[in-house]
């Protein structure tokens, strides 16, 4: 990373690391500190987000990939309107994943956070919105990863589709849950009292059913709509790219 979006993150991973060893290096600072968990974990978030805004400000020069990536985002948010009826089930998580797969870990954390910010347009904005924008903005940062070190997604149309789709469906199922732990850290920092391991393992344990939900959720819109989804996102991203002729990528290929 660079610039602001490097100088965000490190500050939120500072802010981070104080809140772990303070109980450690001194008790008696970390039970003032307790009381300000709430807007640490806020600042934590903002951080964030904000610092991966910067990051693809920064990488992505392309205003057609730029345009694409609002239009998937925008996409993802409205596709979540029409199932608020149904507790925890949407597909911004499955587009989140989709988008990371293809266009890489920066421009997944962009759709993830754009899909949150829009829907809570029609759905309700507050402090939550930021923890929505960063959960799914996770899932999308580390399905990029997923794809570039082990492969999933480049088999998704191939005799290897079944396993790619296997391995996928897990990813999204352990999203389904990851997503509701981070939600549930913000939850807990703000309204449960006292700032315990047993009131965070009781927090996190209240949103079980919710979570297994979306996780259900996230298993069905990959096996019906994956292949297809990112199919169509790689012949998009191949109109859209360039690639020189002498450039190691092309060397690779020959």
């Amino acid at each position: 990373m660079r610039g602001k979006g490097k100088l965000m993150i490190a500050l939120a991973i500072i802010i981070v690391v104080l809140y772990l060893i303070m109980p450690i290096v001194s008790p008696e600072h970390s039970r003032e500190l307790s009381r300000t968990w709430s807007i640490g974990i806020l600042t934590i978030g903002c951080l964030t987000v904000l610092g991966m805004l910067f990051e693809f400000e920064e990488r992505h020069t392309s205003t057609k990939i730029i345009a694409l990536i609002a239009m998937i985002g925008t996409i993802s948010a409205v596709s979540r309107v029409p199932f608020a009826t149904i507790p925890s089930v949407q597909p911004c998580t499955f587009f989140t994943i989709c988008t990371g797969l293809v266009f890489g870990p920066i421009a997944g954390f962009m759709v993830g956070a754009i899909s949150a910010a829009v829907s809570n347009l029609f759905l309700g904005q507050g402090p939550w919105t930021i923890f929505q924008m960063l959960g799914w903005g996770l899932a999308g940062l580390t399905s990029g990863f997923l794809r570039n070190f082990f492969g999933i997604g480049k088999n998704i149309g191939n005799s290897k589709r079944n396993l790619s789709l296997l391995f996928l469906s897990i990813y999204g199922a352990v999203w389904g849950y990851l997503y509701g732990w981070i939600l549930n850290i913000w939850h807990w920092a703000t309204y449960v009292y006292p700032l315990t391991w047993k009131t965070f393992v009781l927090t996190q344990l209240a949103s079980f059913w919710f979570d297994t939900m979306h996780a259900i959720g996230n298993v069905i819109f990959i096996l019906m709509l994956a292949p297809k989804t990112i199919s169509m996102l790689e012949r998009y991203k191949e109109r859209f790219e360039v690639i020189i002729e002498n450039s190691p990528e092309k060397r690779k290929e020959k």
